[in-house]
């Protein structure tokens, strides 16, 4: 027997009104996650209505769910809506977590098979791309927490451990583990960073090359200190031979 339609529309209700406090709960979601990391916000309007990496992320749920019911056509469309709104350009078939903190945004590029974990914060210029032809995993996976400064590249396949610290600029192109702290061409883990609360200080980066200097010519200034006393000690045996003679 073929259903009645008012049996029809209420199921139809009962799944809009489930989508709805669902949507409800992940918009609140993401915008406590921005006030908490970001002091330049004041209040739930000024982000919900001005933040460009939550309109990206918004349209980019939509745009995924198209993707996974094979409507990949209209999803493409709704991602370079976003591009072209936001500045954002993230593949619908990527993987993004929740409480994921896009700030500013411009020219962050999130490509195919990227997987972005949970309170993941990217700054701008941020790119997550691959470098293979192949078909499969070929962009980068960010477990939670993790932190990438402004125009940092992260490329290929490989994994950032979580809440790791990529600093600005860097090219990261291998794996790197948890709680490590990035910086460099290519990316070179330089220490270890705290694993509680997301460490947003992606400024706060030791200077690799100025401690190596400083360790360089602290071993030169030693050296030439125990070749000065080795001169004073031959000078002084030349003295006493010639006393002696």
């Amino acid at each position: 027997m073929a259903s009645s339609p008012s049996l029809h529309s209420s199921q139809l209700r009962r799944r809009a009104a489930s989508w709805w406090q669902t949507a409800r709960a992940i918009i609140r979601e993401d915008v406590r996650s921005v006030l908490e990391r970001d002091p330049a916000a004041y209040s739930r309007a000024q982000v919900v209505l001005f933040y460009a990496g939550l309109h990206a992320l918004w349209l980019h749920r939509l745009a995924h769910a198209l993707w996974q019911r094979q409507r990949r056509l209209l999803a493409h469309a709704v991602a370079y809506l976003a591009r072209w709104w936001t500045g954002i350009e993230i593949h619908p078939a990527a993987r993004i977590g929740r409480r994921v903190f896009i700030d500013h945004g411009m020219g962050v590029v999130i490509g195919e098979t990227a997987e972005v974990g949970d309170d993941v914060t990217l700054y701008h210029g941020v790119t997550l791309g691959g470098v293979s032809l192949a078909r499969g995993k070929r962009h980068p996976t960010l477990e939670q927490g993790v932190v990438v400064g402004a125009g940092a590249k992260i490329l290929g396949a490989i994994t950032i451990g979580a809440n790791s610290r990529i600093g600005a600029n860097a090219v990261v192109i291998r794996d790197v583990g948890p709680n490590a702290v990035v910086v460099g061409i290519p990316g070179k883990e330089v220490g270890k960073g705290s694993s509680s609360a997301p460490d947003l200080q992606h400024n706060v980066l030791p200077d690799v090359l100025s401690e190596r200097l400083e360790v360089a010519l602290a071993r030169i200034e030693r050296i030439e200190a125990q070749l000065q006393a080795q001169e004073r000690e031959q000078a002084q045996l030349g003295a006493a031979s010639d006393y002696v003679i």
